[in-house]
């Protein structure tokens, strides 16, 4: 019996539920891995069909053998075409500037002033705007143009459980008229 067989008897027979466990086990796996050197890789590019917005992304993997594998190169594309797509400003959240960081909190937590929230709540309102801001400029944190359910990041930790190796978007460029 395959291992997706017994996931969907451990669901009672529920395939959604068999496949909630399933990203979940890929996901901590793919937590496991994240610590690996990442050596190898590929920067690919991707100019969209109107020939007016491209992007040069460069991931890293473990192994050039992962490196040349479809899967990994096909991952590649994907995030590429998503950049064009998304048009995201830092690879995560820690890129960011912590000037340009504050900048926000501060002008968030004017608009919120101005909207007459009280003090108490602006905090955890400020909390779920920062979210929202680093979901709008970063790329592992935007929901994936192709399924809207998972995040690039998400989307990246998938294909380590699949691929078996650290896989990790160093830097892009995003081109357009």
């Amino acid at each position: 019996m395959k291992s997706k067989d017994l996931k969907i008897i451990e669901a009672n027979g529920d395939k959604e539920t068999a496949i909630d466990i399933l990203r979940k086990k890929g996901i901590i796996k793919a937590a496991k891995k994240g610590d690996r050197e990442t050596k190898e890789g590929l920067v690919h590019a991707y100019i969209h069909s109107n020939n007016k917005a491209g992007a040069l992304v460069e991931v890293w993997c473990e192994t050039d053998f992962v490196a040349r594998n479809e899967a990994f190169q096909e991952l590649i594309h994907n995030i590429a075409m998503h950049i064009v797509a998304a048009n995201p400003f830092y690879v995560s959240s820690e890129e960011i500037p912590e000037a340009e960081v504050e900048k926000e909190k501060n002008i968030q937590r004017e608009i919120l002033k101005a909207e007459g929230k009280p003090e108490a709540m602006i905090e955890k309102i400020l909390e779920g705007k920062m979210q929202k801001y680093f979901a709008d400029t970063c790329l592992l944190n935007q929901a994936y143009i192709k399924d809207d359910k998972i995040t690039v990041g998400d989307l990246i930790k998938q294909n380590i459980a699949v691929i078996g190796e650290n896989i990790q978007v160093k830097k892009f460029a995003r081109f357009s008229m």
